[in-house]
């Protein structure tokens, strides 16, 4: 089975993503993407959140008029979207979290923080233009420094890297030379490691475009961080579409070899977060095959067909119709937490192809995922144990939220006729997913 590779020169992304030289910081990632430039404004910790959210205010008009001016354009959006930021708190060694909210022209909305690139709360209108909250989270960082969520894990809305999903026994080799890194899954790495990128601080640098409005991130990791060979400069932009998608670009370069393998762990409730489980959610996958897995949750380097399985969502079916079904793989998982092999239909490597839709049956919110990458995780919230309260004031049950996490396949590294997450010196990883969101007549 042939499967598309995401890392390409960075001559072939040359139309998306400007020359590796912008890495360094926030504010030149924003010039790379010709966006309004305010990381000037972190570094005026001093001022107090109203004046920077005016300052913000401020250079997003300043932008939109300046893109007004080009012949022949139409920016609905620009003249409704905005940027505002205020205090989300501390982290313990005193570095101040910022929150940014984006709001665009048809009444989306979205709050981010630097702390892990975590997506705080998504909210989107339903099929009666009720508004609601569609992702999990908490309504302060403390909820996402306490002992209580760090024991759980569930990286609430977390940018995941360096590399997403499982690595088998916490090791792999590159070119003979084995690789250490550090165990949080069992005997097995997840996520990254222990402190993976869902717990970094990241640079942000707002901005507002013909595209929409959005935050640029970057992160340097340095070279054997959390075990992972080479300083890996990464990006991701988060935007904030007119036609109400949440649209993602990651891009990554490196100084020596390097798996890599980065996605976003939203958990989404169509419904609205805390609203009950998300059992009665409609999901399709543009999927013919599963990579199974062994009782670690580690992919056994099989490929197996979905017909005839209760992994079969080719055609729309409740999540909760086969979740209990009597099946090794549905009870090693506790439920769905299985990679699934999208078809792309022999469409191009860059090229975005429907990956999943999830259908809310009272809200009549729809969930549509488009993705470059080969592979999406479906998870079913099935370690969420009531632990964790979130920002509704309801307790997060089993099954309260699904994550559909666009990726390369788990333990890839240690896989060899898995796709190559292998990034190059010289090279860029370049991916994209985009979350749209529509209604239906219910």
């Amino acid at each position: 089975m042939a499967y598309p590779r995401v890392i390409r020169s960075s001559r072939r992304c040359a139309d998306t993503f400007r020359s590796p030289r912008h890495r360094a910081s926030g504010a030149a990632a924003s010039r790379a993407f010709g966006v309004v430039d305010v990381a000037g404004l972190r570094r005026l910790s001093h001022l107090p959140h109203w004046l920077s959210a005016v300052a913000v205010a401020l250079m997003a008009v300043g932008s939109a008029a300046q893109a007004a001016t080009a012949p022949d354009e139409k920016d609905t959006f620009m003249a409704g979207g905005q940027i505002s930021t205020s205090s989300f708190g501390e982290l313990p060694d005193g570095r101040e979290v910022t929150l940014y909210h984006l709001d665009n022209a048809n009444g989306m909305q979205m709050s981010v923080i630097p702390y892990g690139g975590i997506i705080v709360s998504l909210k989107v209108l339903d099929a009666d233009g009720q508004i609601d909250d569609v992702v999990l989270g908490f309504p302060s960082l403390q909820g996402y420094l306490s002992d209580a969520y760090r024991e759980a894990n569930p990286y609430f809305g977390a940018l995941i890297g360096r590399y997403g999903n499982r690595i088998a026994g916490g090791s792999f080799r590159i070119d003979g030379e084995r690789f250490e890194l550090p165990t949080n899954d069992g005997d097995n790495t997840l996520h990254g490691g222990n402190e993976g990128f869902d717990r970094r601080l990241w640079q942000v640098a707002p901005f507002v475009d013909e595209s929409g409005v959005g935050l640029v991130l970057t992160l340097q990791s340095p070279d054997a961080d959390q075990g992972f060979p080479g300083t890996l400069s990464t990006e991701v932009r988060y935007t904030l579409t007119a036609d109400n998608a949440l649209d993602i670009r990651y891009r990554a370069t490196t100084s020596a070899t390097t798996p890599v393998n980065l996605t976003q762990h939203s958990y989404f409730n169509l419904e609205g977060e805390g609203q009950g489980d998300i059992l009665d959610h409609r999901l399709m996958l543009n999927a013919d095959a599963f990579t199974p897995v062994d009782q670690g949750l580690i992919p056994t380097g099989d490929v197996r067909k979905l017909a005839q399985t209760p992994f079969d969502f080719r055609t729309a079916t409740a999540i909760g119709e086969r979740i209990e079904a009597d099946h090794p793989q549905l009870e090693r998982g506790r439920g769905y937490d299985h990679n699934f092999v999208i078809d792309r239909g022999g469409s191009s490597d860059d090229e975005l192809v429907l990956a999943a839709r999830v259908e809310a049956p009272k809200s009549g919110r729809v969930l549509e995922v488009f993705t470059t990458e080969p592979g999406i995780q479906f998870y079913s919230g099935n370690f969420l144990d009531g632990s964790l309260i979130g920002k509704s004031g309801q307790a997060y049950e089993q099954r309260g939220g699904l994550a559909l996490e666009t990726q390369h396949f788990p333990d890839s590294p240690n896989q060899a006729n898995f796709p190559s997450t292998l990034l190059e010196p010289g090279d860029t990883y370049a991916s994209h997913t985009r979350y749209r969101f529509t209604t239906r007549d219910r």
